[in-house]
């Protein structure tokens, strides 16, 4: 486990995350620790994370590739994310996402993708609807956080034509998420 860092805001964010999911379920759980990982990367001088890409954070924070940490995940490029976009998610209104929403309790994810999604270029994942951040991810020049939409659009407005009109919601597959539910572990058998 991690330790809490409490002067920290973004330390104040995870638990917030972590409070407000009461019911949470175990991968609720998993979800809390790994944006507890990525933040604390966030912290240390001259770090190998900034080398790791927007999409790979987000996934990495879904648990999409089964990794035992940060930096073992292999990185994402924008063609790679296109296609895990397209294969494993589903496109969906905003209208679509439940207005009390919180990964913690919810068994479907969301993604926010900002650019086209044949070509994105930020992804974002929904992690509360009910508070004034609801987005977590990593912003290029800021590390990981939590945002709102207008702090991401005012980050990312402008930069290779993207406007306003360039927000896109996604929710993961279900055949997807029962996949990496299965994934618990190996029982090994050593016999003498």
């Amino acid at each position: 486990m991690f330790m809490d860092q409490t002067g920290d805001i973004s330390s104040f964010a995870v638990r917030d995350l972590m409070l407000n999911g009461t019911d949470m379920s175990d991968e609720g759980f998993q979800i809390c620790e790994r944006i507890k990982e990525i933040m604390m990367m966030c912290d240390r001088e001259d770090p190998v994370y900034e080398q790791i890409s927007s999409f790979s954070i987000a996934l990495y924070t879904l648990g999409y590739f089964d990794c035992p940490d940060l930096m073992s995940f292999q990185d994402v490029d924008a063609q790679e994310a296109a296609a895990i976009l397209k294969e494993h998610f589903t496109p969906v209104s905003v209208e679509e996402v439940p207005w009390d929403y919180h990964i913690t309790q919810s068994d479907e994810k969301y993604l926010l993708v900002i650019g086209d999604p044949l070509f994105p270029l930020h992804f974002a994942v929904l992690t509360d609807f009910r508070n004034e951040r609801p987005y977590f991810s990593k912003l290029p020049l800021f590390g990981s956080g939590f945002d709102s939409l207008s702090e991401l659009m005012d980050e990312f407005s402008g930069y290779d034509g993207v406007n306003q009109y360039e927000v896109h919601y996604f929710r993961e597959n279900q055949d997807r998420m029962q996949s990496s539910s299965h994934r618990k572990g190996q029982i090994y058998i050593v016999k003498d």
